[in-house]
């Protein structure tokens, strides 16, 4: 037996001859006395923690084998999609004007068409031929811009799906303004489970950075149809922070509880730091985004904000193994034209779709770079699983282009440990042996 190569390994001042381990190939987590990690190095663990820390992922039969089932992980690639993750745009229109849009100069009155719709409507039904059921993300824009078109399609996979006795289900990611109990109610009818809204912070802060295009606050607008949609559906909350805003957020927090949107009526929240935009259509005049992970100023702020968000009794994501959509040969993005994508941020960008909804979809596996990471200096180092190569996004902003992968070590190097100590002590005790 060997320690995986997969594996952090921190000495826990709070227990005296304790260490911490966390698999990031499993998420796992187990208190480990030093006599114990004595024993696995010197081959003579007792068999019952041997059991114990194999079905946890801290130990192997063998490093290099471990290694080996890491590189075949995408080897299914390119055989057959299975829609994991079906995101589709219905349009790149807003009633918003927010300051920092990702989408920049995309946006415009570009609506999905009848055909489109019908052609996304075959592509979803060829999945229910195949015994499959199929949840979809819809987005924009702001999707309830395109409602009518949205139930056009709901009410046709819907339709399709009992008849197969399957299910269709979809989600929105919406600014939240059109989230009316009227339309949340008339969509829950056809598959609508949840949405994910956007708040960034308090309300001056959030009217500052996400106006409607007439220049009045949307804040008030958002808050009172969260009220009404978070007993329907289940809800997400996600803000948009930078560096000098973000010690305002938890104040959004607390005013939320004050409002009655307690923890239990939301399903998540999470903020994260705003992106540069970049391409022919990046807005240059917004120049406080950031177009790295490693940038240190993160470091404080994501450990800040997930502190703030705990302790407060509402949900942020656990630190686990990720795979982009860009490795992952079941997810896809389709755009309100019909054009097909691996990461929502690529659209608009020339060179980087991969197919259509008429044509299907094509090999991208040089065009997008997907074994940048299958190289030694990845495959030994202990983050991979959380990692993978990084976001080929950030690599494309800095660099032009998406060869060469995005490195992740020194965020996760100042900010795991403390992560997992925010998991133990909010949500979880770790096993000790």
């Amino acid at each position: 037996m060997q320690l995986s190569n997969y594996l952090k390994i921190y000495p826990y001042s709070e227990e005296p001859g304790y260490f911490l381990l966390f698999s990031t190939k499993r998420a796992s987590t187990i208190l480990l006395h030093e006599s114990v990690l004595k024993s696995i190095e010197e081959g003579n663990l007792s068999s019952d923690d041997k059991e114990t820390l194999l079905s946890l992922g801290f130990l192997v039969t063998d490093r290099e084998e471990e290694k080996r089932d890491i590189l075949s992980l995408f080897d299914n690639a390119f055989k057959g999609i299975k829609l994991s993750t079906l995101m589709v745009y219905m349009n790149l229109d807003c009633n918003l004007a927010c300051r920092y849009c990702y989408e920049g100069g995309m946006k415009g009155s570009f609506y999905m068409s009848p055909e489109t719709a019908d052609l996304l409507i075959t592509l979803i039904e060829s999945h229910f031929n195949e015994g499959r059921s199929v949840h979809i993300d819809i987005s924009g824009g702001e999707p309830l811009l395109s409602i009518e078109r949205i139930k056009y399609i709901s009410e046709r996979c819907m339709s399709s799906a009992k008849k197969r006795g399957l299910k269709y289900t979809f989600n929105l990611i919406t600014n939240g303004t059109l989230l009316t109990k009227k339309n949340v109610e008339e969509l829950t009818a056809l598959g609508l489970k949840g949405a994910k809204v956007t708040l960034d912070g308090p309300k001056e802060n959030h009217n500052l950075y996400r106006p409607f295009k007439s220049g009045s606050g949307s804040f008030d607008t958002i808050i009172r149809n969260i009220k009404d949609a978070c007993e329907i559906i289940t809800l997400q909350i996600g803000g948009n922070f930078e560096q000098k805003n973000y010690r305002e957020f938890p104040r959004l927090l607390d005013y939320l509880i004050k409002e009655g949107i307690t923890p239990e009526k939301i399903s998540l929240v999470k903020f994260v730091p705003i992106i540069k935009t970049g391409g022919e259509f990046g807005l240059p005049e917004f120049s406080n985004a950031c177009a790295s992970i490693n940038e240190p100023w993160l470091f404080e702020i994501g450990l800040f904000h997930r502190e703030e968000i705990l302790k407060r009794g509402f949900y942020s994501p656990k630190i686990k193994p990720s795979i982009c959509l860009i490795d992952s040969p079941d997810d896809i993005i389709v755009n309100y034209d019909g054009t097909l994508y691996k990461c929502p941020a690529f659209i608009g960008w020339k060179g980087l779709d991969v197919g259509d909804l008429r044509t299907g979809i094509k090999d991208y596996r040089e065009s997008h770079h997907l074994d940048v990471w299958k190289k030694d200096e990845c495959l030994d180092c202990e983050y991979l699983p959380l990692c993978f190569g990084g976001c080929k996004y950030m690599k494309l902003l800095r660099d032009g282009k998406i060869d060469d992968v995005d490195c992740k070590k020194p965020y996760l190097d100042a900010t795991l440990e403390a992560f997992i100590k925010q998991d133990i002590k909010y949500r979880l005790k770790a096993d000790s042996v």
